[in-house]
């Protein structure tokens, strides 16, 4: 059995049933590279504080750097029989160079390094989610600048309200993405990692010895923002930064599922306005016409996971007295699941919609609805014909019923038929106001220009 941290004042074995329950290695391995920067600071730190002696620092170094190599090169695993991966790390230390390594953990508490490296975990992997942004931002405004002037439907309540552009129903998903990139990024240059806190109340080492070695420490760190702990307290006891991170990848994750929803839909056959890549389909092991959207319907699906990890951690958090407790230990794997998943979704999302087909014909079949042009009928008796929009509203949706009761087009209805209606219609104004053209270029509050991009 691997050595423990800890167990000096106990005189009874622990319980295997209970040390299996209560192992945390087989999940927080995933900090190994976050720990190690841990260790290697704090051997630093013992040196400037006299606590170790330089050669010891040398030796423990040295170990350190070689778990990192393996950790880097993905050669580092989960020791099974280790309680958690501070405890695995500190074991190999002592494997490696003997007595030395029993030194390490001098002044230093474990809740100290599982913080340490979490935030370290959440600055790396932060940086991978907005990397995987900016990649699917790219594509989706290449598309929307490929589709700029393709007319498609835009709905209310799931039924055709108005004509926009196709580049305009994908702006809307360009400005979610884009800020979810500012929460990231805002995210990110709020986030300091700290050491020097001890379990809870802070170490004998002085600040000018941590702030030393964290300068020794600058190539391993410097991509890291890491200061000396000033509430050694909320240091160990706060899981804020993993509950902001998990809310904003819980909203990245909405706007995925939404997109993968009106994809879903919008490629039915019922809609078929778009038409979805192979790649990431699937069919049926019994009906061979099938296409499934298997992998939208997947990130749709995720969305509970997503969500539930977001609450797992604020309902851990939320009744826990100060500082550390156990129960903190349960913040990792929802953590983990989230960042792995949301991860993966952005870089397949981006491919996907990269080879996104339109089908326009029957978008242009489809714009033939004169429903769709209802809007813009009344909006043009107001405009040009200083009809008050109650009227106008009122006129058109009898004009509407009228033709589906009488099952006839209005662009093909006489001018006395139209004029019945309102002496200002007739069927040269419907011509003008009832088309897709129009519709759009009738719409001046809003821009038609693709939006830039930022942190892309």
């Amino acid at each position: 059995m691997a050595k423990k941290l800890w167990g000096g004042r106990f005189k009874k074995k622990i319980d295997r049933d209970f040390e299996e329950f209560s192992k945390s290695v087989q999940y927080d391995y995933k900090l190994a590279e976050f720990d190690t920067y841990h260790s290697l600071i704090h051997a630093q730190a013992l040196t400037y504080a006299g606590i170790i002696t330089k050669k010891e620092a040398d030796k423990i170094s040295a170990a350190l750097k070689m778990i990192l190599r393996q950790v880097k090169a993905g050669k580092f695993k989960p020791d099974s029989s280790a309680e958690d991966i501070h405890t695995q790390i500190h074991n190999r230390v002592q494997n490696q160079i003997g007595h030395p390594a029993a030194k390490l953990h001098s002044l230093r508490s474990r809740n100290d390094q599982v913080v340490f490296g979490e935030k370290l975990y959440c600055m790396t992997f932060a940086k991978e989610i907005l990397g995987g942004l900016s990649s699917l931002l790219k594509n989706v405004k290449s598309r929307a600048a490929g589709h700029k002037n393709c007319a498609f439907i835009g709905y209310t309540h799931t039924r055709r309200a108005q004509v926009i552009l196709f580049g305009q129903y994908l702006q809307a998903y360009i400005s979610m993405f884009q800020n979810d990139a500012d929460r990231i990024d805002k995210f990110l240059h709020g986030l300091t990692a700290y050491i020097g806190a001890g379990a809870l109340a802070g170490t004998s080492i002085t600040k000018q010895a941590y702030a030393k070695a964290i300068g020794a420490m600058g190539s391993f760190i410097k991509e890291f923002n890491v200061k000396v702990a000033e509430n050694a307290l909320d240091n160990v006891s706060g899981r804020d930064f993993i509950v902001e991170f998990l809310s904003i990848l819980s909203i990245v994750q909405m706007h995925l599922s939404r997109l993968s929803e009106d994809l879903i839909l919008y490629s039915t056959k019922e809609f078929g306005f778009v038409d979805l890549p192979e790649e990431f389909c699937t069919g049926s092991s019994l009906m061979p016409h099938k296409k499934n959207p298997d992998f939208l319907e997947l990130v749709r699906g995720y969305t509970g996971r997503i969500y539930g990890n977001l609450i797992s951690v604020l309902t851990m958090m939320k009744g826990l007295p100060l500082s550390y407790n156990r129960d903190m230990q349960l913040d990792k794997e929802p953590l983990f699941s989230s960042v792995e998943i949301v991860s993966t979704e952005l870089k397949i999302m981006a491919k996907f919609i990269g080879k996104l087909k339109l089908n326009k014909l029957v978008i242009e079949k489809a714009l033939e609805d004169e429903s769709l042009y209802a809007t813009e009928l009344a909006e043009y008796l107001v405009v040009k014909e200083k009809v008050a929009f109650g009227d106008a509203h009122d006129l058109v949706g009898k004009l509407i019923r009228y033709s589906e009761d009488k099952n006839s087009k209005i662009k093909s209805m006489s001018d006395e038929e139209l004029s019945r209606f309102h002496k200002s219609l007739n069927k040269k104004v419907v011509n003008k106001a009832m088309n897709a053209k129009y519709a759009v270029e009738s719409k001046k509050s809003i821009s038609r220009k693709v939006p830039k991009i930022k942190n892309a």
